[in-house]
């Protein structure tokens, strides 16, 4: 069960971003740039929301908290408040459930084992974890928001240059 846990939570995070890589790719150029638009402003917020949160709250990883407890891989002990694992899994999923539902829902099921993994791991705690979902969901509604206004600047700018 440790092994399950540990690639659970320490390589399935690597799988998210590529599946959506591969949603990316499939989609026709405006797709493409919708969903380029979307995810460069829903992981610059991410990261900045990830800054916020961590110097508003600080929560010790188990091991720091608990010195009886054993992570059960290597891991530096800092401030494990957001799960930057976490916050990248939700985003993704959630913009890719925007394009392929079945794929995103798929993918935010395999975010909730993501967080469940890292704290089964003993390196975070299940705060750490919703406050990660938390921010991916607000950055991603951002990405939303933000996306229209960016693209239509984007093409009026590109269809000036080329006419």
């Amino acid at each position: 069960m440790d092994t399950f846990i540990v690639v659970t939570a320490q390589y399935v995070p690597f799988l998210v971003p590529l599946a959506g890589l591969v949603v990316w790719l499939m989609l026709d150029r405006s797709g493409k740039l919708t969903l380029g638009v979307r995810s460069v402003v829903a992981f610059a917020l991410a990261l900045i929301l990830i800054k916020v949160f961590a110097i508003v709250h600080t929560d010790p990883r188990p091991f720091v908290a608990n010195p009886a407890v054993k992570p059960l891989f290597p891991h530096v002990a800092d401030n494990g408040f957001p799960s930057d694992h976490t916050t990248m899994v939700v985003t993704v999923s959630l913009l890719v459930l925007l394009y392929r539902r079945w794929l995103g829902v798929t993918l935010l099921v395999v975010s909730a084992f993501v967080g469940w993994a890292r704290v089964a791991s003993h390196v975070h705690h299940t705060q750490d974890i919703v406050a990660g979902a938390v921010i991916g969901i607000i950055a991603v509604a951002v990405g939303l928001l933000a996306e229209p206004p960016i693209s239509g600047w984007w093409t009026a700018r590109h269809q000036r240059t080329t006419n």
